[in-house]
């Protein structure tokens, strides 16, 4: 007489999880499998995206959402039940199946977690584009605001930034980061609503991918680059042929900050191999000119130093605060 094994005889216990940042019906071969063998596939939520793609593809699915009790019943006999998991991910049946198990008076399906599609890397973004939507609608503030209001903050997150960068928080410079990637996504859905030349977040997106490829031909060509000075010609070269500047100062921000906008100067003219000596003239801005030239050529970001000197005179007035 053949009998059936304690595992056979308690079923299993499918839960399919998938992503909402994946289109439907893409599913998993073993997801696939295991839909199509199972006696029983029940999913919680009638609107579940999908729903409309396991039907077509002949998948009974029961709109049903059993207590863990109930489910395990289910399963009795040996059976195979899938449960196609909510956004949620069913928290309440899967605790229900743990307090059971731990209870040790039932005698438990074999319970499977199976992914049924993965989210890619950066899919996050799409949240972030989704949430920005969504704001840029209902939210009083967001709706009114345009580029030129929200360009002050476009600064202050970036020297919120470096400043994380700086002093090592690994978790403000995470925080930081994010902030600064809202003001991408803001200006870009704002953008979007330009009645004469709208762009979107995915044109933003792609104009970089083109510039990092076409600027980059030792990665993605037939050119060869073994050192950063090798990498740094081309870009430069690349850049060039792309912009067809005149002079090396254009594309320097006049309003960045003045040691800053002084080393990125200094910076243009070494690379070109322009030798032209500092201006002089009278008066501190002549000083912080020719220490600013100096320290860019030394390798040192003077607006950097300054900041880590500023620093410690801080902390010295706190000092003697005390």
């Amino acid at each position: 007489m053949n009998t059936a094994s304690p595992e056979a005889a308690t079923g299993r216990v499918v839960l399919l999880t998938t992503s909402h940042r994946v289109a439907p019906g893409l599913l998993s071969w073993p997801a696939w499998q295991a839909l199509r063998a199972a006696d029983r596939v029940l999913c919680a939520d009638a609107a579940h995206p999908q729903l409309p793609y396991l039907r077509e593809a002949g998948i009974a699915v029961d709109e049903a959402s059993p207590a863990a009790e109930d489910l395990v019943d289910l399963c009795a006999g040996g059976h195979t039940v899938v449960v196609v998991a909510t956004a949620e991910g069913e928290p309440a049946l899967t605790d229900g199946l743990a307090r059971l198990a731990g209870s040790g008076r039932v005698a438990m399906p074999e319970l499977e977690l199976l992914p049924a599609s993965y989210d890619l890397p950066g899919a996050r973004l799409l949240d972030l584009v989704q949430v920005m939507d969504r704001i840029r609608v209902a939210c009083p503030w967001s709706s009114r605001q345009t580029h030129k209001g929200l360009a002050k903050y476009g600064i202050e997150e970036a020297y919120e930034l470096v400043e994380a960068i700086e002093d090592g928080d690994r978790d403000e410079l995470r925080e930081e980061l994010g902030d600064v990637l809202l003001q991408v996504v803001f200006h870009a859905r704002i953008a979007e609503e330009d009645p004469e030349a709208p762009f979107s977040v995915d044109d933003v997106a792609a104009g970089i991918v083109a510039k990092l490829i076409h600027r980059h031909p030792h990665v993605f060509g037939d050119e060869t680059a073994t050192t950063p000075e090798e990498v740094k010609e081309h870009w430069l070269r690349t850049k060039a042929e792309e912009k067809r500047r005149t002079s090396v100062t254009e594309g320097i921000p006049v309003h960045q900050p003045g040691l800053a906008l002084a080393a990125k100067l200094a910076s243009r003219a070494r690379t070109a191999g322009l030798d032209v000596p500092v201006p002089q003239g009278e008066g501190i801005g002549y000083e912080l000119l020719a220490l600013a030239v100096r320290a860019e050529s030394g390798g040192v970001d003077p607006e950097a130093a300054l900041r880590a000197a500023a620093r410690a005179y801080r902390d010295a007035i706190r000092a003697a605060e005390d």
